[in-house]
């Protein structure tokens, strides 16, 4: 059916242009008797110059609603300007006026503009301004709000699905024999992180197999940026020191490196590899390709992301994480790698510091490795007010002990 257009004269004098109106299910019957009432945007003009409208009309059966913006306007009132020519038939002269075109769409429900205010002063913030943006707002916030919206049912639909599955293992399996799974995984899931353990190890150099840490290319690529640290004096050790370039560990582990070449070289290389584990346990989300500089070589820089970061899915993209879970691991491998340094006994206490871990923390994943733990006594530079502890590797391998927490579970039951 062909649409009726008719016009309503607007005063030539004033900005509110002329109003073309076209309806989109067909012609009326008695166009004279309806009635309009408009409505402007309280905020200023759009980015083509002009006002948002909204024009409403009301007929016996139907309600309609036209506007000047949004998918409602049609492709032409944004490509075209429209003018309404007045003829004098006397004078034979036709005065032009500016003129805009709306379609107007019937609307099936009856509360165009609600008479009864309390259902929306009932409503939150977010859900007016959600109204506003329905409304008003551009189409990015309309699309911004249909995915939020949208969104907000996936999650609400997969809390369910979680819900009622938890429910059917609970329901088969039995709360009692849940605990005890759990129980029994909290060692089985920290032994995820650590370094392969070699329990049948005739010495303590095998437990914790240095080729399992640092496998030969990475060692020998290790060669050129632990130079520096090879030919060090001490006052660049004491410079080092003051500007706290590095870990406290490696700092003070500078101070006594071997005198021959290749015990040197040898500490020097599983140094700084150490310090590069420490400093990359600090990054959240890892944004370069080269997270840790130019200087540190390609295949160390490799391992790093493959061995110590977890892949995330993040705005459309996919991102490399260092989780909790990968910092337990990075303290893990950095504890095996200190025990290598330093004839496999550490101060515990050191290491947990310059990775900034809670001491308890320090101590599971130390326990995990199967160390002995002590009080240290008399060590070089401590004061005498500071517990540190001592985690020594020596055979045979102490018995792993459950944790208080799994003991409380178990005791529960």
């Amino acid at each position: 059916m062909a649409a009726a257009t008719w016009s309503y004269r607007g005063d030539p004098e004033a900005e509110q242009p002329a109003l073309l109106v076209t309806f989109a299910n067909g012609q009326l019957r008695r166009p004279a008797a309806l009635r309009f009432r408009l409505y402007l945007s309280a905020a200023a003009a759009g980015p083509r110059g002009r006002r948002r409208r909204i024009l409403v009309s009301d007929t016996e059966r139907l309600s309609y609603v036209g506007s000047n913006f949004g998918s409602g306007a049609g492709r032409g009132s944004a490509l075209c300007r429209y003018f309404v020519g007045v003829l004098n038939k006397d004078s034979g002269q036709m005065e032009v006026y500016n003129a805009e075109i709306f379609n107007m769409q019937p609307l099936l429900s009856d509360n165009v503009i609600p008479d009864d205010t309390k259902d929306y002063q009932n409503k939150s913030f977010r859900e007016k301004v959600d109204l506003c943006i329905e409304a008003f707002g551009t189409s990015k916030q309309k699309r911004a709000l249909n995915s939020r919206r949208m969104n907000a049912v996936g999650n609400d639909v997969l809390n369910t699905a979680v819900t009622k599955a938890a429910a059917n293992v609970i329901d088969a399996k039995g709360v009692t024999a849940l605990i005890q799974d759990v129980a029994q995984d909290d060692v089985q899931n920290m032994s995820v992180f650590l370094p392969p353990c070699h329990e049948d190890a005739d010495k303590p150099e095998h437990v914790y197999k240095f080729e399992d840490i640092l496998s030969p290319a990475e060692f020998e690529a290790l060669k050129g940026p632990a130079a520096a640290f090879i030919n060090i004096t001490p006052e660049e050790v004491t410079k080092k020191t003051e500007e706290k370039s590095h870990c406290s560990f490696v700092l003070e582990e500078l101070k006594f490196l071997p005198v021959d070449e290749k015990s040197r070289d040898y500490k020097a290389r599983c140094l700084w590899f150490l310090d590069i584990l420490i400093k990359f346990s600090f990054l959240k989300v890892i944004k370069k390709k080269h997270p840790m500089g130019p200087e540190c070589p390609h295949i160390i820089s490799r391992k790093l992301m493959k061995n110590f970061t977890s892949l995330t899915y993040n705005n459309g993209s996919v991102q490399n994480l260092i989780s909790a879970s990968m910092k337990t691991k990075i303290a893990a491998y950095v504890i095996a790698l200190a025990l290598h340094i330093n004839k496999f006994q550490i101060d515990l206490t050191i290491l947990q510091n310059d990775m900034k871990l809670h001491e308890s923390k320090m101590m599971d994943i130390a326990k995990a490795m199967r160390l002995k733990i002590s009080k240290a006594k008399g060590l070089p530079g401590l004061e005498n007010d500071q517990n540190h502890k001592l985690g020594t590797l020596s055979l045979p391998l102490p018995v792993q002990k459950t944790s208080g927490s799994q003991r409380k579970r178990r005791k529960m039951n």
